[in-house]
């Protein structure tokens, strides 16, 4: 196949389960989109093993919910830095307080069937080499299995993690710090029985946690010695050594499927675009892998840039300077609250302290819900123009009556698009956004503007306010 002069309005880079979702939110726009990654097959294996927070919204306002497994575990609460309290999800502004356990590499085959059935490209095995840009585009050398060819793009969006090659060939510095700890992770067979959950010992932590068809996942943690130099994955002589030093015993642990080792980098990029390339997920910021946040974060951003490129490829490429400005502040949230995680698993008297306040003060429902949210971005707001308390916000769903029919506002943003909520029966005649009179109980506002992102940008306040019309041109104009 000669795949030399393709083109294609954005050039995903990386298959992984934040380039999938944009793919996918880019062509519910109707851009043409391709997806390369390095990788001639999917991997098998998975860091991330649930999905909850913020992104059971996202996929429900896209109509991917339904496509998780029925018969999933949810689980009802989380941790923080492993502490006895649970933090509880049912109070959180959300309408799924839950996670769902599922593999990432089953995230990823969910998210890529989708990419295909809105009609985008996947071509596995292809690395891209080189960049060139200029004012109109932007223009990848790539390697393949059948040769090495050029590739035309409008924008380019590098997705490819955290040792991303688009962000370097794009001159883009990742300034931050180097863990001096690193994790080892193995999904292995365990001969002794043993908890779940966290452990915590004066050498290090080790988490274990069951797969299912007889695995477990082990990730120990070792505070008293240096990680070693390089990059070569553990043996399982090293895993056992590492739970013996922290455990006393090495579980029985035997025939790994998965072996790897989690250096505890917290980095964000020095900007998240240069020019055409945009970066998103891993490629844009690494933290310490507790809590399952760095999916959350990365879907943050793909759904965040995706409706943006779209408006930038129609002419309004102005949109793209709020990508960052609003992504960043994320993941700077994010950065801070996994270091202060990984401070309290630290083995010491004064930690030990530490510890046990931080966790009397989770009996405290304001503070448990504080915890909470920060770690599922559930309160995620982003800085708007508007004087409307609720400009910013994130509005994770709303039961609606329309034409007398029963739905949801999370069915009405299955298309990707903006709506403005009215409830008043005003006079909204928008040429730019669909208008939807609605009847709900309780409204948060007698209108309401939503991008396709799910935030509100505007909300219709005490009579003779201003209307939409500012919000309108500053988003969907």
């Amino acid at each position: 196949m000669n795949f030399e002069n393709s083109h294609s309005d954005v050039l995903v880079v990386g298959a992984g389960p934040v380039g999938l979702l944009l793919a996918a939110e880019l062509r519910l726009g109707g851009a043409s989109v391709l997806v390369l990654d390095r990788l001639a097959e999917p991997s098998a294996f998975s860091k991330a093993f649930g999905l909850g927070g913020r992104t059971l919204d996202l996929f429900d306002q896209r109509g991917l919910l339904g496509r998780l497994p029925a018969d999933a575990h949810r689980w009802q609460a989380g941790h923080f830095a492993g502490l006895p309290t649970w933090l509880t999800y049912d109070r959180l502004p959300t309408a799924h307080p839950h996670v769902v356990r599922i593999a990432q590499h089953e995230t990823e085959r969910i998210l890529a069937e989708r990419v295909i059935e809105l009609g985008g490209e996947l071509r596995r095995g292809h690395e891209v080499t080189a960049l060139q840009q200029d004012p109109d585009g932007v223009t990848a050398t790539v390697d393949s299995p059948q040769g090495t060819y050029t590739i035309r793009s409008a924008y380019l969006a590098g997705c490819d993690g955290g040792r991303s090659s688009v962000r370097k060939l794009a001159g883009i510095d990742f300034p931050g710090s180097t863990g001096e700890t690193a994790s080892l992770l193995g999904d292995v067979v365990l001969t002794e029985e043993t908890g779940t959950g966290l452990t915590r010992t004066g050498t290090g932590t080790v988490f274990v946690g069951p797969l299912g068809d007889g695995l477990h996942r082990v990730v120990p943690t070792r505070f008293d010695q240096p990680p070693p130099e390089g990059d070569a994955d553990p043996t399982l002589d090293e895993l056992r050594d590492a739970l013996r030093a922290v455990l006393g015993t090495d579980l029985g642990a035997h025939s790994p499927r998965w072996l790897s080792r989690l250096r505890h980098n917290s980095r964000i990029a020095a900007s998240y675009r240069d020019g055409r390339v945009l970066l998103a997920g891993d490629a844009a910021h690494v933290h310490a892998p507790i809590g399952g946040q760095g999916l959350n974060l990365g879907f943050g951003d793909a759904v965040n840039l995706g409706w943006k490129l779209l408006a930038a490829l129609r002419g309004r490429p102005d949109l793209l300077d709020t990508y960052e400005l609003e992504r960043r502040p994320a993941a700077e949230n994010v950065l801070a609250n996994t270091r202060a995680q990984f401070a309290l698993f630290r083995p010491g008297e004064q930690v030990d302290a530490l510890r046990d306040l931080l966790d009397s003060l989770l009996d405290i429902p304001e503070v448990n819900d504080r915890l909470a949210a920060l770690t599922t971005s559930s309160t995620l707001t982003y800085d708007l123009p508007g004087e409307h308390p609720l400009t910013g916000t994130f509005l994770a769903d709303l039961p609606l009556t329309v034409d007398g029919r029963p739905t949801r506002l999370a069915e009405l943003l299955r298309t990707g698009k903006g709506v403005l909520l009215d409830f008043t029966d005003a006079d909204f005649d928008l040429a730019e956004v669909p208008v939807v009179r609605a009847r709900t109980e309780n409204p948060p506002a007698p209108a309401l503007l939503i991008r396709p992102d799910g935030h509100i940008a505007w909300a219709a306040g005490p009579e003779g306010s201003d209307g939409p019309g500012e919000a309108i041109k500053r988003w969907f104009s």
